[in-house]
């Protein structure tokens, strides 16, 4: 790909796709009832960011660089609620009841929609500060979901394996659907405009709805989405090796799994934090018989200890390779896809995810809707940043101009080609130049 560095302010982007807002009708169209739902809580609010509006810090906490640019102040109405569903992992409210979502619904609305489904395992307010306060600046409309299981014993959902993921996909439909109804209800007109769009898991789902259920959509925006295809690559190829190279000092190993040289300063933290748990808990959901009784593995344990996760070979075991091609992509999208995602992730590295991504999308013949950025020097999560800002650089500022890429595509300007988007030498939270 060409490699490009110009920096342009991210705001000469976004003012020269908006939306001319105009004021909601102050009654709407009747009651707003969100189909489907067992349970919603309506609030009206002076300010629905994360600035002053209903939200929960702790589920978007580490997400984003500290300075992210302040939210703008938007007035309007938000419902929370959940749908029907039998786990309870998720206790925001005091409800101890899965599938919880959130809706917004701006005064002055752009006549748009943006959906979005959790990152990792966290809840529904997961997207608010890296999303949600940009997308409702720009007038849209939001709605997110907790994918239907929350938390590190997500994999105890359903009863095959692969089920808890499943149920992401099946969710992030159902809510889109019934957003769908309360912006009618709420505007009098139904959505002109529907993206998607989401970090990691939720740039997971952005892809799988936009090849499964193009209806839906106008078009989406994936940063950095996890990869699942049955042969591999996948979580469970990537991260045994990389797990066995960091325990044993092989570098060599860790770098030949897909972790990029040059991204060793992050190995401590992502294996601390991250490599762990990931690779026992989302083993556990796609192949729990590998290790017997024993739920989600050892933590941390040597090469050569029993059922140790760092030893798992996914090449030798068909019912994780079936569980998977329940959930896996195929590059098949029916919708405009833009996607970003940065050159020394550490938790899904690029060349193991989006490059292979971006070219299931072009062997399917769907190459002529998509755009793919690589990020040089964007890791997993923005707040890295804070730690590293001389090695690395924040992604929300590349999504959001992603995003403004995608409103000028849907409105008949051509996107920037896909191109690797040099570091430039002063980075900043506030800009980010595609092309």
């Amino acid at each position: 790909m060409p490699r490009v560095n110009i920096a342009v302010p991210l705001i000469a982007a976004l003012l020269a796709t908006t939306v001319q807002a105009v004021p909601a009708h102050a009654a709407g169209c009747g009651p707003l009832r969100v189909p489907g739902a067992e349970h919603q809580e309506l609030t009206r609010l002076d300010d629905l960011s994360t600035a002053g509006g209903r939200t929960d810090p702790a589920d978007w906490a580490g997400l984003t660089a500290a300075d992210l640019p302040a939210p703008t102040p938007v007035a309007g109405t938000q419902l929370d609620g959940y749908f029907p569903d039998t786990s309870t992992t998720n206790t925001n409210h005091g409800w101890a009841h899965d599938s919880q979502f959130v809706i917004r619904l701006p005064e002055r609305w752009n006549g748009g929609l943006v959906v979005a489904g959790s990152p990792g395992v966290r809840e529904q307010y997961a997207n608010d500060r890296a999303i949600s306060d940009f997308a409702l600046a720009r007038g849209y409309a939001f709605a997110a979901t907790d994918k239907g299981n929350t938390g590190v014993a997500f994999h105890r959902d359903g009863t095959r394996p692969g089920d808890a993921i499943a149920e992401w996909n099946h969710r992030v439909t159902q809510l889109t659907r019934a957003a769908r109804a309360v912006v009618a209800q709420r505007y009098c007109r139904p959505p002109a405009r529907t993206i998607a769009t989401g970090i990691s898991n939720g740039g997971y789902l952005v892809r799988w709805q936009l090849e499964n259920h193009p209806e839906l959509y106008d078009g989406g925006v994936d940063w950095e989405g996890t990869l699942w295809t049955a042969r591999g690559p996948n979580l469970l190829t990537f991260l045994p090796p990389a797990l066995a190279g960091y325990r044993t000092g092989d570098r060599q190993q860790v770098v030949a799994a897909g972790f990029p040289a040059g991204s060793e300063f992050l190995w401590d933290f992502h294996h601390q934090v991250y490599w762990d748990l990931t690779q026992r808990i989302y083993r556990e959901e796609l192949d729990p018989a590998w290790d017997g009784d024993l739920e989600a593995g050892t933590p941390f344990c040597a090469p050569g200890t029993p059922a140790c996760d760092a030893d798992y070979d996914y090449a030798t075991r068909p019912q994780a390779q079936r569980a998977v091609e329940r959930i896996a992509l195929t590059g098949r999208i029916g919708r405009p896809l833009l996607t970003l995602h940065g050159t020394l992730d550490v938790l899904l590295p690029i060349s193991r995810d989006s490059d292979v991504y971006a070219d299931m999308v072009r062997r399917a013949g769907r190459g002529a809707l998509f755009r793919y950025y690589r990020i040089e020097g964007g890791t997993h999560v923005d707040s890295l940043f804070d730690a590293f800002p001389d090695r690395l650089r924040p992604l929300a500022p590349c999504h959001r101009a992603a995003f403004a890429a995608l409103e000028g595509w849907l409105s008949g300007h051509r996107p920037p080609a896909s191109a690797t988007v040099g570091r430039p030498a002063a980075v900043s939270s506030a800009e980010c130049a595609l092309a």
